[in-house]
């Protein structure tokens, strides 16, 4: 009588144990299965960094429109920066620590699809398609280095690319700059990006060609296409 007892305790235990490892094995398999619509649902704009070029040392302060959707900054954003920088863009803070760039990065839910112009480009063309047209829009040789440098690896891998520079108007509505002193010109380079199996039909993105005058603020970052 016992042991029918002792048996049936141990089915019981072995039903749990199934039931709660397939439990387990449906919610891995759903996570798997939505992450993909998640994951395209976040817009992230990736390493903007804005280098500043005053014609003499200046005191400048930087505020962002939405600090709300940050996720890394660097230096720490603090309702704004607030920096000496130098004719050469070297920037020093109220600790006296220097450094060559202001660094954000934020994410949110906002919808960015393709557009129906920009230019689809094969990963071995990458580099030097990036060359030509970061120069067209105003960025010098560094900046232009460093560009391709963090882009260049998450580009040149996929078989074709759908690229896109954002106007300055998609930029704003997006995260706006407050510079205080405003520069004469402002650049800001936000390029749009999503790998492809194969190319497809799009307008060829027209691009105007930007000139540096007097103190100049400049800004590149990234974000993804979804």
């Amino acid at each position: 009588m016992k042991n029918r007892v002792d048996d049936k305790k141990n089915v019981k235990t072995l039903i749990g144990s199934l039931v709660f490892l397939n439990v387990i094995a449906f919610a891995i398999l759903l996570f798997i299965f939505m992450w993909p619509s998640i994951e395209c649902s976040i817009n992230q704009q990736w390493k903007p960094v804005i280098y500043i070029y005053p014609n003499e040392n200046t005191d400048v302060t930087v505020k962002l429109s939405n600090p709300e959707d940050l996720t890394t900054t660097y230096p720490k954003y603090i309702n704004g920066w607030k920096v000496r920088a130098l004719t050469d863009g070297t920037l020093i803070d109220s600790n006296n620590k220097k450094y060559y760039a202001l660094y954000w990065e934020s994410m949110s839910n906002k919808n960015n699809p393709i557009k129906e112009d920009g230019f689809i480009v094969k990963g071995e063309d990458v580099a030097s398609f990036l060359e030509e047209k970061l120069e067209i829009l105003g960025l010098n040789y560094k900046e232009s280095n460093e560009f391709i440098m963090y882009w260049l690896p998450k580009l040149e891998s996929n078989k074709y690319n759908y690229i896109r520079f954002q106007t300055m108007d998609e930029i704003n509505s997006n995260m706006a700059l407050d510079i205080n002193p405003k520069p004469d010109t402002l650049i800001r380079v936000r390029m749009e990006f999503k790998a492809l199996g194969k190319p497809i039909k799009i307008k060829e993105q027209k691009l105007k060609s930007i000139k540096r005058q007097g103190y100049t603020v400049v800004e590149w970052g990234g974000t993804n296409v979804n």
